[in-house]
Order: C-alpha cells, then sequence, then structure tokens
C-alpha cells in the first residue's frame, strides 16, 4: 500500500483459543472509532482478520463472537480421542483432521473468494517448509490462506497450495508486525492474544516447558520486529485483560471460555485506550 496519507493497521496475532479476546479488543477501537485501514493477520488472527476485512462494520465484534461459538468453530479442537490416538498409531504426522477448519472458513467464506476482492487489504503469513521462511498472502484464494496460516504443527496436516506446504504463520511471525510496516502503516495497533504481556516462569512440567519455548520465541520475534519499527510509525499494544481460571491442555483447546475472554480484554482494552496506556 503507497499512499501519503496516515494509514492504520490492525495486526491480530496467532493464539489458537485465545484469539476470543481479538472480539474484545476489535469492539473497544471500533467504538471509539478507530478503524482500520489494513487488516494483517497469522493463524487465529488470520481468520479473524478476514472477516474484519470483509466487513469493517461496527457490529464485526458480535459476528465473531457468534463464529466462535458455533459447532463448527467446537469441531476443530472437539475431535474424539480415539480418533486423535488412531492417527498417531498409524504414523500420522497429525492429530486432528483438518475438515473442520475448512468447514469453518468455508462457512463464512466461498471457495472463490480471493483476498483482493475484501473490503480492506488483507495479509496473512503462513511458514513455507521448503523454503523454511515466512510467506505472506495478500491476493488469490482467501480460504486455502488462512487455513495455512492456522495449520498447528502435530495437530494438523500442513496445507499445500501450488505445490508447497505451509504449516502455522505463529512458527515465524505470531505477531506479523513487520508485514504491516512494510506496507507503509503509519499507526500500528496489535491485537495480541497474551503472548506479550504475560509474566514468564521457570516451567514445572512438560507442558509448561512447550508453553514457556512457544512463548519465548513468539515474544522474540515480536522484539526483533519492534526493535526495527521506523521513525514516524507508532505502535500500540493492545492488553487481553487476563485469563479466564483455566490450566493446562483445557486453557489451550477449549472455547468454553470465549466470552468471558472477550469480555476481559474488552473491558482492558477500553481502559487502556481511553486513559492511553498501552504496551
Amino acid at each position: 500500500m503507497e499512499t501519503n496519507r496516515p494509514v492504520t493497521a490492525f495486526v491480530l496475532a496467532g493464539g489458537g483459543v485465545r484469539g476470543a479476546v481479538h472480539v474484545g479488543q476489535l469492539r473497544a477501537l471500533l467504538e471509539r472509532d478507530i478503524t482500520p485501514d489494513m487488516i494483517v493477520g497469522t493463524s487465529v488472527g488470520a481468520l479473524n482478520g478476514a472477516v474484519v476485512a470483509r466487513n469493517p462494520h461496527p457490529d464485526v465484534a458480535h459476528e465473531l463472537l457468534e463464529m466462535w461459538q458455533t459447532d463448527e468453530a467446537r469441531a476443530i479442537y472437539g475431535q474424539s480421542w480415539l480418533s486423535q490416538a488412531g492417527r498417531v498409531l498409524r504414523g500420522r504426522t497429525h492429530t486432528l483432521s483438518a475438515q473442520p477448519l475448512w468447514d469453518l472458513v468455508s462457512m463464512h467464506f466461498p471457495h472463490d473468494a480471493r483476498i483482493e476482492h475484501l473490503e480492506l487489504p488483507f495479509i496473512t503469513v503462513a511458514t513455507s517448509i521448503e523454503r523454511a521462511c515466512e510467506q505472506a498472502f495478500d491476493s488469490g484464494l482467501l480460504v486455502p490462506a488462512v487455513v495455512a496460516s492456522s495449520t498447528v504443527p502435530g495437530l494438523l496436516p500442513p496445507t499445500q497450495i501450488a505445490g508447497e506446504h505451509y504449516l502455522d504463520g505463529g512458527l515465524v511471525a505470531s505477531v506479523p508486525l513487520g508485514q504491516a510496516v512494510r506496507r507503509g502503516a503509519t499507526t500500528i495497533y496489535v491485537l495480541q492474544a497474551g503472548q506479550l504481556d504475560r509474566e514468564l516462569t521457570v516451567p514445572t512440567s512438560m507442558l509448561d516447558t512447550l508453553r514457556v519455548s512457544l512463548a519465548i520465541s513468539r515474544r522474540h520475534s515480536f522484539t526483533h520486529a519492534l526493535e526495527h519499527v521506523p521513525d514516524g510509525v507508532t505502535v500500540h499494544v493492545l492488553p487481553t485483560g487476563g485469563r479466564p481460571n483455566v490450566r493446562g491442555l483445557k486453557s489451550m483447546v477449549s472455547l468454553e471460555h470465549t466470552v468471558e475472554r472477550a469480555e476481559l480484554a474488552y473491558a482492558a482494552t477500553s481502559t487502556a485506550l481511553d486513559r492511553g496506556v498501552m504496551l
């Protein structure tokens, strides 16, 4: 996007089920007439962002909240343990079927929807296996690009586009700040999902070790991008409002706390915007 006027970008980070915080953050922004000229998203932020880019109306937060409470959304992580174990025993590279994710995205966008036909410029990122690098999608078919960006390694099989295989964009750009900067954004609102403001401590279990390792990787890539933001570009990192009282594996796969996450983020973001206090 080449322009001499100010450009506001919303950057929606990855975060799985924790992406419900985007609903509250978006609601707080739009209520204050803070609207985007560009949307950039990774993983769950890709799907949420695509919905916003299609029609950035004031009620889009409510639309997203309804989307994440559908049977199609619950089916992504709600597949039976027996079927998951079967895939592992058969030597598969993943535990979940990707079909529910394709179904959810296709429920909101026709199969032939194109990124360049959305109301706002939209960019999503995925990780190329063959090239071991970040791939930005800013044109072409929308549904495969969003699915590719959301392909969590180990849980979902790689997504193939034009002969190349992709995994979750969060592996290389959980918070794709650099994409917004390179496309001329002058004011950037980062809708994180908790990976930037959560205190990290020494892990006490195998699952905790994985969580902390991922958090360090995500935070490091964002910090690196933030250090290279040019003069004249303002970056606001929105808060999440904390997390529901849920721990362990359930906190990573359950949509049960979607409304609570959204409300916590709405309250915290509203306060931060009104007081001008953000990261």
